[in-house]
Parts: C-alpha cells; sequence; structure tokens
C-alpha cells in the first residue's frame, strides 16, 4: 500500500495559492496539480503570474493565502528540504562571474552535499555533453549568454533533482545544446522526474509538454493536453499559439501592427 501511495503522489500541488504585491494581485487563488514525471508547460504574458507561480513553488516567495506541497514536503514547513529536491533555472541567472565554470558548478555541487567522486563524474559528463569542454576553466565572465545559460542548466541538473523548474531554459542556446536539453527532459521524464517550465516560445510548449497550464493577470485560465485545450477554445487542429491568443483575448493584433506601420 505504501509503494502504490507513492506512485500516485503528486511531485507538486497548490491549492487555494495567492500571491499580492502591495495593490498588485501577481496570483489569484489558483489550484494546480503535477503529477510525477510530467513535464507542464507554464505560459502567459510578461506579468501573468507565471514567476511567481515558480518562486512559490521553489519556497522563495511565500503565498499570502493557501498551501504548497512538493514530493510529499509542505514549502512553509520545510523549504530547505523541499530546495535540495529540485533543480531551478531562472529567467536571469546571476551566476558568480568571477568564478571559472569549473569553480562555480564545484562549488553548487557541495551547496547540495554530492559526494566528490559522483560530483566530478557529473560535471564532466555535462560539460563534455554541451560543448564546454576547454572552457570549464575559463571566467565566467568571458562567457557568452549561451555559455552562461549551460553552467546554470548543468548546475540545476547535476545533484539528480526529482523537480525541475525551469524558467525559458532554452533561451541562448544554440540548437545542439538545446536538442540535448530537450531530449534529456524527456529522457528524466520517463524515470520519474518532474518539469514545470515556463516559456514563450510556444512551439517548444507544444512539442515538449505533457500538459500546458495557461495563465493571465494571476489566474490560471486553462490547464490540460493540446487536445482538451483545443476543446476548450473551440478550436480543433488548431496550433498553441492561437489557442494562446483566443483564450487570454490578445488575438487580435492586426490594428495594433497597422497603427505600427502608419
Amino acid at each position: 500500500m505504501e509503494l502504490e501511495a507513492s506512485v500516485h503522489l503528486h511531485a507538486v500541488k497548490l491549492m487555494g495559492v495567492s500571491k499580492r504585491y502591495g495593490n498588485v494581485t501577481a496570483v489569484e487563488y489558483i489550484d494546480l496539480e503535477v503529477g510525477k514525471g510530467e513535464i507542464v508547460g507554464l505560459l502567459g504574458p510578461n506579468g501573468s503570474g507565471k514567476s511567481t507561480t515558480i518562486k512559490m513553488i521553489l519556497g522563495l516567495v511565500k503565498p499570502d493565502t493557501g498551501s504548497v506541497n512538493v514530493l510529499g514536503i509542505n514549502v512553509k514547513e520545510d523549504p530547505i528540504g523541499v530546495k535540495r529536491k529540485i533543480g531551478y533555472v531562472p529567467e536571469s541567472p546571476r551566476i558568480y562571474e568571477f568564478l571559472t565554470g569549473l569553480e562555480f558548478l564545484d562549488f553548487t555541487g557541495d551547496v547540495y552535499g554530492m559526494a566528490p567522486d559522483e560530483k566530478k563524474k557529473r560535471i564532466e559528463e555535462f560539460v563534455k555533453a554541451l560543448d564546454l569542454e576547454g572552457r570549464e576553466g575559463d571566467m565566467i565572465s568571458s562567457y557568452s549568454e549561451g555559455m552562461k545559460q549551460k553552467v546554470v542548466i548543468i548546475s540545476a541538473l547535476m545533484h539528480k533533482p526529482q523537480l525541475l523548474l525551469l524558467d525559458e531554459p532554452l533561451s541562448g542556446l544554440d540548437p545542439k545544446s538545446a536538442r540535448i536539453v530537450k531530449d534529456l527532459l524527456r529522457e528524466l521524464a520517463s524515470q520519474g522526474v518532474t518539469t514545470i517550465m515556463s516559456t514563450h516560445v510556444l512551439e517548444i510548449a507544444q512539442a515538449m509538454c505533457d500538459r500546458i497550464a495557461i495563465m493571465y493577470n494571476g489566474r490560471l485560465l486553462a490547464l490540460g493536453t493540446m487536445q482538451e485545450l483545443r476543446e476548450k477554445a473551440m478550436m480543433p487542429e488548431s496550433r498553441l499559439e492561437d489557442i494562446f491568443l483566443k483564450l487570454t483575448g490578445t488575438g487580435d493584433v492586426k490594428p495594433i501592427v497597422e497603427a505600427l506601420m502608419k
């Protein structure tokens, strides 16, 4: 019975979660359940509440109402325990540019309590896979934005987290590295690792995600598979871009384009 319960345990469960900053409501009473091994895309225009939601799951932001449960842990009660199980790629990573790539990853492994041999092995594997060999000893300040993104992705994955929270994870990556990351996320999902990924690139979300959550003005407008979203929008065979624009009421862009052409 205990094994059966763990199989059906949700990786993430938000109940009645809201967050306000002064007079601004960033997230408004959302419920969200994500199963183990799912890849869920979190979509929405700027200011829709995506990043705040991710930060509440991670425990960086405390919700004003509701509860956040991650891998069976109440985030409010044990925020450190939750962070140990999560890999996080923020939208605008701030990394120690006065360190070399190797020093930063070595430091990250120590923070997660990785054994020295395992840490060394994992870093070498990722550095090779993402074409950073020969540059890992250079200062991060000399890296391109894409190289910095690779370092952040490695730091999020190297300790084998059970949940990945990724905010625009493929930003700046070359096509080969982006493909490796996408295939790796799918392989990890088959092993029970859960991913919640925020992105503005709707083609990526449609291709990669099992389900898609659409947020707008802090509310969760829709959640489901592509087929379920098509049914909700009454747009059979439509692309995610068209569904997204219809559900958020932002689809009529023609007047904007015409105004810009004047």
